[in-house]
């Protein structure tokens, strides 16, 4: 029998569902995880979601839906973690496609459930964002979520909606979320981050990398994202909850609205309409911003200076921790240079390295 776990807003999602599943089911690996290709312009430069035509080595598993093998590769320009994902994990990754609307992913879904029959299915989002209503200020990415949420509420089949490290995400506060968050049906420990330990040394999502601190037992302040958030590493943080799946739908007026989409700019208009833009044009500028910088040198007496500044003045603001993403953009350093930098830092300050984030 196998098991179906959705990452509702890919990335790192994917990461937390491998997590997920050899916490709750054991480490056969026999889940199949659905996902979006869809990671930081550090990773991939093209704005947006990717689709099965922008890979080659793909392998089909039903009419709409493909596996990703670890000999798959993206088609240059564009990037992906995915292929990376199934080379270290002994998971099945296969492709969510959004580029369909709502309808499309619905499709994959009903295909892929006849064709596996899981015993279980389950949607996971780490942080939360996928009970948005919309007109949260905090919000940042809600059209992914909300797409995969439409989607499910439309299968014909049980699928469990679980919450992690509610409020990680930087999106939504955590006492935005109590009123609707179910039961605990797990909190996560350090030993259920070892399948996932040599992920987190280089996959860039900020969310799981501080899911999985919480899990460790790291406490305190973190600033992560380029507008530099603030998020709180509490107890709640290593927390799965429950949520009831047409709840989250009522309360997400995105979701309810891309439900009949057939195609991605469809859902982009909605999103624009109700939350007032759409992630990918933010994507779109930032890619267009990038593409005119110019790349810096990683001088280790310069790079430690500005660090040394970029920590004080986050220290007098209360924070204790951030994300090797993060530091790259505070220093304004290239995405591609990211690892690197942290190869860097901790080789010279191996004592502040609070794996997988950074003690300040």
């Amino acid at each position: 029998m196998t098991r179906l776990i959705v990452a509702a807003g890919g990335g790192g999602d994917a990461v937390a569902a491998a997590m997920l599943d050899a916490a709750l089911y054991g480490d056969d690996g026999q889940a199949v995880i659905l996902t979006y290709a869809w990671d930081r312009l550090l990773v991939d430069p093209v704005p947006g979601p990717r689709g099965a035509e922008n890979f080659t080595g793909l392998e089909p598993i039903t009419p709409a839906v493909w596996s990703v093998p670890a000999d798959a590769r993206p088609i240059p320009p564009a990037g992906s973690t995915l292929p990376r994902l199934a080379e270290e994990l002994p998971h099945t990754f296969t492709l969510l496609d959004p580029h369909h609307g709502a309808e499309g992913v619905t499709r994959q879904l009903e295909e892929l459930v006849g064709h596996l029959r899981p015993e279980s299915i389950d949607l996971l989002d780490v942080g939360g964002d996928i009970l948005a209503r919309g007109d949260e200020p905090t919000l940042k990415s809600p059209l992914a979520d909300a797409l995969t949420l439409a989607a499910c509420c439309q299968v014909d089949a049980p699928i469990r909606l679980l919450v992690a490290g509610p409020g990680l995400d930087g999106e939504l506060p955590l006492d935005d979320l109590h009123d609707i968050l179910g039961p605990i049906v797990h909190t996560f420990t350090a030993k259920d981050t070892e399948p996932v330990n040599s992920v987190l040394e280089w996959h860039p999502s900020e969310a799981t990398a501080m899911l999985a601190a919480t899990a460790r037992g790291i406490r305190g302040m973190c600033e992560v994202r380029d507008a530099g958030l603030p998020v709180p590493l509490t107890d709640e943080g290593p927390a799965v909850h429950h949520v009831d799946l047409d709840e989250a739908l009522s309360r997400n007026e995105l979701a309810r609205a891309v439900v009949t989409t057939t195609s991605l700019d469809e859902v982009e208009t909605h999103s624009r309409e109700i939350c007032g833009y759409s992630e990918i044009d933010y994507e779109r500028n930032k890619a267009a911003w990038l593409k005119d910088q110019p790349p810096m040198d990683l001088v280790t007496k310069t790079v430690l200076a500005e660090l040394e500044q970029f920590e004080a003045h986050a220290r007098n603001c209360g924070v204790t921790h951030t994300t090797f993403r993060h530091i790259t953009e505070a220093l304004n350093l290239n995405g591609s240079q990211r690892q690197d930098l942290r190869e860097l830092l901790i080789n010279s300050r191996p004592e502040q390295y609070d794996a997988p984030l950074w003690r300040l």
